[in-house]
């Protein structure tokens, strides 16, 4: 699928997949770590956000969401009718360099190409502070695919596997890496890594 046929795709399905999701979970509760460890008021940028009840309604006021479809804006602004939306691609993010003290991309970054990874990577490190901290779905496999069907639509899924995600987030100068299993959305299980940008 090319960017627009993605997007189309995340239009489609993106009422079910907000209805299809528990809001609660211990994947959410990572979220409580995450602030823990960033300076008191935080800017967080939530990528792929969606209708923003999983993860930007857990974040302080005035984080900001960025999603690249337009229906899942249109959620998460019924969801939080103050929240600051963006919509773009995350391989190209509308903010300046060191604008964020966080980043969390919960379920994301494996719906863009695993070829471009990195650039995606190397966006997270820009817009965050020396220091900042990123939280996101670290993906088990190595695995490049169109689910039809999924959520009564079809989604693409691209990811280069466990290890190759942890050397390219090294590469795009994040460090004190760690990883923890939680219960997803779905009924399932995901790893999530914590990363914090260099200084």
């Amino acid at each position: 699928m090319n960017a627009n046929e993605r997007r189309r795709a995340w239009d489609e399905i993106a009422r079910t997949y907000a209805t299809q999701r528990d809001s609660s979970g211990s994947d959410a509760a990572l979220i409580g770590e995450l602030l823990e460890r960033c300076p008191a008021d935080p800017l967080v940028l939530d990528v792929g956000c969606g209708d923003g009840a999983r993860t930007l309604a857990n974040l302080p006021g005035g984080s900001i969401g960025l999603d690249f479809s337009r229906r899942g804006l249109e959620l998460a602004a019924e969801t939080l009718p103050d929240a600051r939306l963006l919509q773009a691609d995350m391989t190209a993010i509308p903010l300046a360099d060191g604008t964020v003290d966080a980043v969390t991309a919960y379920y994301a970054v494996f719906h863009v190409p695993r070829d471009r990874h990195r650039e995606v990577y190397r966006e997270f490190a820009r817009v965050l502070n020396p220091g900042g901290v990123l939280l996101q779905t670290l993906p088990g496999g190595r695995f490049e695919t169109v689910r039809r069907g999924w959520m009564g639509g079809s989604m693409f899924f691209s990811a280069p596997g466990r290890e190759a995600t942890l050397e390219q987030l090294r590469e795009a100068g994040f460090t004190g890496v760690q990883t923890e299993t939680v219960d997803d959305p779905l009924g399932s299980s995901s790893e999530f890594v914590f990363a914090e940008r260099s200084r």
